[in-house]
C-alpha cells in the first residue's frame, strides 16, 4: 500500500480532514457523511452536492496513486502521505453509492504513557510494569477490536525502546510513528491488475530477519505471518512487539493458534501452543467501551503450558464501577499474581518494586 498526498485531491473534505478531534470519516453515498469525534459517531453536513462530484474526487485520488477505480475495479486501499488510511468501495458493490472510510493518522506526536494515565486509559502501576517489560526485551502482543486504540497503544509502548537499538517495523500498512533514529519501515504491496508484484507481510518479516534487527515490530497481524514471527523470536530476535485483532486475552490466543495453523498446516496444534508459550511473554488487551472511552482492560502473562493448554494469568485488570457524565468510571488493580518472567524483570530493572503487584 503506497503513500499519497490527500488534501488537494480531496478538496471537499479538506475542512473535515483538518479537524484534529476527528479520528475517522465515513461516507455512505454523497448525502451521508459522519465522523468519529471524541469517541462517538456524529453526523456532519455533506460537502458533496452530487454523486458525480464524489466519484470524480475518488477517481482522481486513485489515478494520482496509479490505481484504477471503476465498476470493474471497485475496491481501493491506499495510505495518504500523513499516514491516514483510505478504503473505498464503489458501486455496484456499494449499492447506495460510494462507501468511503478514512482513518486519520494524528498530525501530533502519539500520546505518551503519562498522557494516557491523565485521560484515564492506563494506571501508573501498569505503566511502570509495561516500561520495565519493554526494557527487558519481552515479547509483547497488543490485542483489541477495531478502533480500540491498538495502534496508539503500540506507538506508546514502542516509544520506550532504547534509541540505540535497530528497529525493523513491518506491516501491510505503515502506521507506527517511531522516533528512534535506527529504524526501517517496511510496507506490503498489493498485486497489480495482472496479479503481479505482491509483497506480503510474510515476505517482509523474512526480509527483516536478514537486516540485523534488534527488534521486529508488526502492526496488525492477520494471518500466517504468526509463524514467521515465532521463527524470528526463536532465532534470537527478542523484544518483538505485534498487534492482533481480538475481543479478549483468550480470544487473542485462539486467533494466534488459528493464524499459525494457516501459516503451517502441518504443525500439530499442541506444537503451536508450545511455541506460543515459549516465545510470548505478555498480552496487553485494550477495549473501546460503550461510552466511547478506550481503556486498557487487562495485562496478562503467558505463564507456560498446563497440560495441553496455554496457562495465562492476569497481572492487571480494569474494574468498571459505573458511568458518569458519559464517561466510564473505574480503576485498574493488580491481581496479586506475579509473571513468570519476574526474575528477568528485576535483573534488568533493579529499582522495580514488588509493590506494584499488590492489590489495593
Amino acid at each position: 500500500m503506497s503513500s499519497h498526498n490527500p488534501p488537494a485531491l480531496l478538496p471537499s473534505l479538506e475542512e473535515i480532514l483538518s479537524d484534529p478531534d476527528i479520528l475517522e470519516i465515513m461516507i455512505d453515498g454523497y448525502t451521508s457523511v459522519y465522523v468519529e469525534k471524541q469517541g462517538r459517531l456524529q453526523d456532519v453536513p455533506s460537502p458533496y452536492h452530487s454523486h458525480e462530484q464524489l466519484v470524480d474526487e475518488l477517481v482522481a485520488l486513485a489515478e494520482y496513486a496509479g490505481r484504477t477505480l471503476n465498476p470493474e475495479s471497485p475496491l481501493l486501499d491506499l495510505r495518504l502521505a500523513d499516514g491516514s488510511r483510505v478504503h473505498v468501495v464503489m458501486p455496484p458493490i456499494a449499492v447506495g453509492g460510494p462507501a468511503v472510510n478514512i482513518r486519520k493518522f494524528p498530525n501530533k506526536s502519539f500520546m505518551t504513557f503519562e498522557e494516557l494515565v491523565q485521560v484515564g486509559a492506563l494506571d501508573e502501576n501498569a505503566v511502570t510494569f509495561l516500561k520495565a517489560c519493554v526494557r527487558s526485551e519481552l515479547n509483547i502482543v497488543i490485542a483489541g477490536g477495531t478502533g480500540s486504540g491498538k495502534t496508539t497503544l503500540m506507538n506508546v509502548i514502542c516509544g520506550q525502546i532504547p534509541r540505540t537499538e535497530r528497529i525493523i517495523a513491518v506491516g501491510a500498512v505503515a502506521e507506527l510513528k517511531l522516533t528512534q533514529p535506527r529504524k526501517v519501515t517496511l510496507e506490503g504491496r498489493e498485486a497489480n491488475l495482472e496479479g503481479k508484484g505482491e509483497v506480503t507481510v510474510r515476505d517482509l518479516i523474512r526480509s527483516a530477519m536478514k537486516m540485523r534487527p534488534d527488534r521486529i515490530l508488526v502492526n496488525d497481524v492477520l494471518g500466517g505471518e504468526v509463524i514467521d514471527i515465532l521463527n524470528a523470536i526463536n532465532s534470537g530476535i527478542t523484544g518483538t512487539i505485534f498487534s492482533v485483532h481480538a475481543n479478549g486475552v483468550r480470544d487473542a490466543l485462539s486467533r494466534l493458534e488459528i493464524m499459525a495453523t494457516a501459516g503451517n498446516p502441518s504443525l500439530p496444534l499442541l506444537t503451536i501452543r508450545e511455541q506460543l508459550a515459549s516465545a510470548l511473554h505478555l498480552i496487553v488487551y485494550i477495549e473501546r467501551l460503550l461510552t466511547g472511552d478506550r481503556h486498557l482492560m487487562k495485562v496478562s502473562s503467558i505463564q507456560g503450558m498446563q497440560g495441553d493448554s496455554l496457562l495465562v494469568e492476569d497481572i492487571f485488570e480494569f474494574h468498571q464501577t459505573g458511568v458518569a457524565n458519559g464517561r466510564t468510571q473505574g480503576y485498574t488493580n493488580p491481581t496479586g499474581r506475579l509473571p513468570r518472567f519476574l526474575n528477568r524483570l528485576r535483573d534488568l530493572n533493579p529499582d522495580l518494586s514488588l509493590d506494584i503487584f499488590k492489590p489495593r
